[in-house]
């Protein structure tokens, strides 16, 4: 009897043992599935990683305001330095616009942009590219563009004007430099003729060869490259004669060609719309497009942060204990450009 009894009290204890075990199982796996599934909504609710930072810049009045976050904003886009460069291209400027109807700045905020402009131009592609970026922005979102020139607007930078509706500058910018240029090319033939040395230079496909250094050039050899440029520098004419009409194509092509000209004298030619402006001067006149009659409002700038990323990597000098001595060239010289066609003024 006594056996009997003490059989009941072992086979009740495992049987509450296992079904406090399984008890505990199934809430352990709905806490995990809780957890899986919220992970999940978070996850697919997860902003996209950005390149750029917000930054707050000063208003016509020069007073820089933080609003809430649903103020209207002037974005400043800064066309500084030669175009095609590492952070002056056309992939940094497509992602600078579409990170510019995203975070603090998405449900519309940005209701118009201002290009501050002072650049030599660059690489004809970048230009293009950066032109077209812009373009395809304001017709989509339907916001006006104002480009205010600060010192230089030459060659690509009068390209990524003629994307805005009107062009502003001070009286000490240069403008214009309209034209196109390819690489340099250099024959070493005769030289290498005088030293005796022999050269052989192993292609396929018609015209691969084409202005190869180190032989005599055929006659003609250099149409193809000639074509090129010619195409370039009829669309670069086209878009300039259509955004600025006052100057008339032949004109531009025939008496003004790639010369550069002094503020006063590009407004009287076209190029640009008004000289003697300020930034708060050419911001004032953007408000008005936009109807902002008060004070509610932020201009902002987008700010790469790659560069930041870059210099605390761990594959930085500075972070492995090394020091290293480099020739430091100058923005025209940038490797970036080297064998491309170019809307660059160099002086």
């Amino acid at each position: 009897m006594k056996n009997n009894y003490d059989h009941g009290i072992f086979y009740g204890a495992v049987r509450s043992f296992f079904v406090v075990l399984m008890a505990t199982i199934g809430f352990a796996l709905g806490i995990f599935c809780f957890l899986f599934i919220m992970g999940g909504i978070s996850s697919s609710a997860k902003e996209p990683e950005r390149s750029y930072k917000m930054k707050v810049l000063p208003n016509a009045e020069g007073i820089r305001k933080i609003e809430s976050g649903k103020s209207p904003v002037i974005l400043q886009i800064n066309i500084n330095g030669v175009i095609g460069t590492e952070l002056l291209n056309t992939q940094n400027m497509e992602e600078l616009l579409i990170e510019s109807r995203e975070g603090d700045l998405k449900d519309n905020r940005v209701k118009a942009i201002l290009l501050n402009i002072s650049t030599p131009g660059g690489t004809f592609t970048d230009s293009d590219g950066i032109y077209r970026a812009l373009k395809l922005y304001k017709e989509r979102y339907k916001v006006p563009v104002y480009a205010f020139a600060d010192g230089l607007c030459a060659s690509g930078g009068m390209y990524v004007a003629c994307a805005a509706d009107k062009i502003f500058s001070n009286d000490a910018t240069l403008i214009g430099s309209v034209g196109v240029i390819g690489p340099s090319f250099m024959n070493f033939s005769k030289l290498i003729d005088v030293l005796g040395v022999q050269a052989l230079t192993i292609s396929e496909g018609k015209g691969k060869d084409d202005m190869n250094p180190l032989r005599p050039w055929r006659p003609d050899e250099d149409a193809m490259y000639k074509n090129i440029i010619k195409y370039y520098y009829g669309l670069f004419v086209d878009i300039v004669a259509t955004a600025r009409p006052r100057i008339g194509k032949e004109n531009l092509i025939d008496k003004y060609g790639a010369g550069m000209f002094p503020a006063a004298q590009a407004k009287e030619i076209g190029y640009i719309d008004e000289s003697n402006f300020t930034r708060e001067g050419v911001l004032k006149q953007l408000l008005k497009e936009v109807s902002i009659e008060d004070d509610y409002y932020q201009v902002v700038v987008l700010e790469n942060t790659n560069w930041i990323s870059k210099i605390f990597s761990s594959q930085n000098n500075l972070f492995q204990g090394k020091i290293s001595h480099k020739l430091e060239l100058p923005e025209e010289m940038d490797p970036n450009l080297s064998g491309k066609v170019l809307c660059l003024y160099r002086p």
